[in-house]
């Protein structure tokens, strides 16, 4: 039997050493500690149970054992005993077999059962366990994050299982869902002309949390903030699975992709007071998770709060949780390689002990001024599920915010809503009534019109309401306002005049998404009009309502191939001189001016639906066109400088492939041009010659 002796309380987790293996764990108010070892993660028992002497192996409020001979592969997990009080934040249960919350791999058995944590007694069988990794023998071949601007970055929502389940996707049959899968469709991800891919949950989380029959689909639930999820590995070997993920990062930055993270450090799938023990509760209950303090019938702190939406809230200003989530973006981007997180929910992040905003907000001071992530990108979701709603007012200098009124706005004004056209061009121009008073850079805004939430493209012209019945949950969960318009018939249609007024609307969603000042982000599957069938909640959708259909890609390629140019067109743009420029700066050299069906004289009125404005800088003139109204309208066009070319058509969204993109552009002949119903038009002039004096022949 190997050698046991006191090991050490850093590193946290299970640490790979000479002599064998250092566990070391947190939990001040347990009054007894075991690591449990396994020779399998089905093992119904253990095969071996150290109690850990308090004498010997704990120091302060840290548990540590190094047990000599052990390896990676190792299967563990804890378990630890002390009183079980919830009115007093106290959830002992020494039946409970725990994940180690640093563990950098995790093990699923066969017959995992999610409500097992959650009933009294042994959960050993139906347990999650974790594995001891040893992550310095992988290869990263020279690898480096990217570090590409904001202002050059074009961001790509994605689900990795998503990507390549269907079985249209045409990757190799073992790889479908899988890390592998993604680098087999990284050429259609260069080609499309993205420069980041956000991947949603990667982090281990339960699949079993969703109504009965259904599986978690997004993953909006980890049980673990360092290890990668089992679901997405094409090995059933955790430790291989690592490696798999490594391969994928590896392989998108081959092809100049970075690699964006959607990161959950806002709750945990031990869901509330009647959820299961994997981890944190079983552990260390108070620290971890934000509880309630009103006093229900005498009895106080055990509920927990809810900012979240998810049946508890993570305590993320304590301290032992503000080194946890430190440790595990540190970890992801040095051991890893990834290029940057967005936080769901990251408002929560906000809030104290008692669940109260603060102005300064230790966790977020502690990401902010890290110097390990001073050249990642950080990007809130700035708001949470309790009514906190900070666009515009996220805390900090380096991060980077979903612009939720861009989506709302955008979708309002396209669809023909009145009471939009001065908000909409506000949102066009990087939302200066949100951002401007931060003297911030354009891209602070975080420009979607759909992301995984909510209806996706196709779904925002087809149906006025949601439909997710599919959910098992009576119709009642999703968004009920989806600022959506089914173009005269809900759901799917043979009627072409309807078929082409849904293609156009997608066509001016993505114009304006994709050419809009800020950071453009579009979700999986728009380009070729991916359908979730209404359903504008599909979290729990493992199956083809949430995959990607890949023969759409050949149904609607026309759309493919206007978005491909389009971004193709957003990439030769100009680069700002400096891209630390703010919002003001940028705006004073290259101005704007607003015009309506005249010159110089822009319609804000309440029954405005168009907007028109040209962009001037040095080399370059650029005219835009947005009618929303369901009649053509003809607008004046300004006279561009003798020094200038005329006007040339760029995109009319009214034409067919392939006039409705040509970024060659075609020659426009008279001052002023018809835009049809329902359409945006782009015209740009280049500088021709310069009309400085030749200079005198000596």
């Amino acid at each position: 039997m190997s050698k046991v002796s006191s090991g050490t309380p850093y590193p946290l987790g299970a640490t790979v050493t000479d002599d064998g293996v250092n566990f070391s764990v947190h939990s001040k108010s347990c009054s007894a500690m075991e690591l449990l070892l396994f020779d399998d993660v089905d093992d119904v028992r253990p095969v071996r149970v150290i109690r850990l002497d308090p004498h010997l192996h704990r120091t302060f409020h840290y548990w540590h054992v190094l047990v000599e001979g052990l390896q990676a592969g190792q299967v563990y997990a804890f378990r630890a005993d002390g009183p079980y009080l919830p009115e007093h934040g106290l959830r002992f249960d020494a039946a409970k077999v725990l994940l180690d919350p640093y563990g950098r791999a995790v093990a699923m058995p066969a017959n995992y059962e999610r409500e097992a944590g959650a009933r009294p007694g042994n959960n050993c069988a139906h347990a999650m366990k974790s594995v001891v990794a040893d992550l310095s023998k992988y290869d990263w071949e020279g690898d480096t994050p990217l570090y590409r601007p904001f202002n050059r970055t074009i961001i790509y929502e994605m689900h990795v299982r998503g990507l390549t389940q269907h079985p249209s996707s045409g990757v190799t049959e073992s790889v479908r869902g899988t890390y592998a899968g993604v680098i087999e469709k990284i050429p259609y991800l260069k080609d499309l002309g993205i420069t980041a891919v956000e991947l949603l949950p990667v982090f281990q989380f339960d699949p079993q949390e969703a109504p009965r029959g259904l599986t978690n689909y997004w993953g909006y639930n980890p049980v673990s903030f360092f290890a990668p999820h089992l679901g997405y590995g094409q090995s059933k070997d955790p430790l291989v699975i690592l490696d798999e993920f490594r391969d994928m990062v590896k392989a998108l930055h081959r092809a100049e992709i970075e690699v964006l993270l959607d990161v959950v450090y806002n709750h945990t799938a031990e869901g509330n007071e009647e959820g299961p023990t994997f981890c944190f509760k079983g552990l260390e209950n108070a620290a971890y998770y934000i509880l309630e303090r009103k006093r229900i019938n005498g009895v106080h702190r055990s509920h927990y709060a809810n900012f979240s939406g998810c049946g508890n809230t993570l305590n993320g200003n304590h301290a032992v949780v503000r080194r946890m989530i430190l440790d595990s973006l540190r970890y992801w981007v040095e051991e890893m390689h990834v290029d940057g997180f967005r936080f769901d929910l990251a408002s929560v992040l906000s809030r104290d002990i008692q669940g109260h905003p603060q102005a300064s907000p230790p966790i977020l001071w502690d990401i902010e001024t890290d110097p390990v992530l001073s050249g990642t990108k950080l990007i809130a979701e700035a708001w949470d599920a309790a009514g906190l709603y900070q666009v515009g007012n996220f805390f900090g200098d380096h991060w980077k915010e979903w612009n939720g009124q861009f989506r709302d706005d955008v979708r309002s004004f396209v669809k023909g809503d009145p009471g939009h056209a001065e908000t909409f061009s506000k949102r066009f121009l990087a939302s200066p009534d949100i951002y401007g008073h931060r003297n911030r850079e354009p891209e602070q805004s975080i420009n979607f019109v759909t992301c995984h939430d909510g209806f996706t493209m196709n779904d925002l012209v087809s149906y006025d309401k949601k439909h997710n019945q599919a959910n098992k949950e009576g119709n009642r969960d999703g968004h009920n306002h989806n600022h959506s318009w089914n173009c005269g018939v809900e759901g799917p249609t043979n009627d072409p005049a309807i078929e082409r007024m849904r293609l156009k609307q997608i066509k001016n969603f993505f114009t304006a998404n994709v050419l809009a000042m800020g950071v453009p982000m579009l979700s999986m599957g728009d380009e070729v009009r991916r359908t979730q069938l209404g359903n504008n909640n599909a979290y729990c959708q493992d199956n083809e309502i949430s995959w990607f259909d890949w023969d759409l890609l050949d149904k609607n390629a026309s759309l493919h191939r206007f978005v491909r140019r389009l971004i193709e067109y957003r990439r030769r743009l100009p680069e700002r001189e400096n891209p630390r420029f703010t919002l003001r700066e940028v705006m004073a050299l290259s101005p704007v001016r607003w015009h309506g069906i005249a010159l110089d004289r822009p319609d804000w009125s309440h029954d405005s639906r168009s907007v028109a404005f040209s962009i001037e800088t040095p080399n370059k003139w650029y005219h835009l066109i947005f009618n929303a109204y369901w009649e053509s309208i003809t607008f004046a066009l300004p006279i561009v400088p003798t020094e200038f070319d005329r006007w040339h058509r760029i995109i009319d969204t009214n034409l067919d492939s392939p006039k409705d993109i040509m970024i060659e552009g075609r020659p426009v002949s008279e001052n002023q041009y018809e835009v049809a119903d329902r359409s945006t038009v782009v015209l740009t002039s280049s500088k021709t010659r310069s009309l400085r004096p030749s200079p005198r022949p000596r």
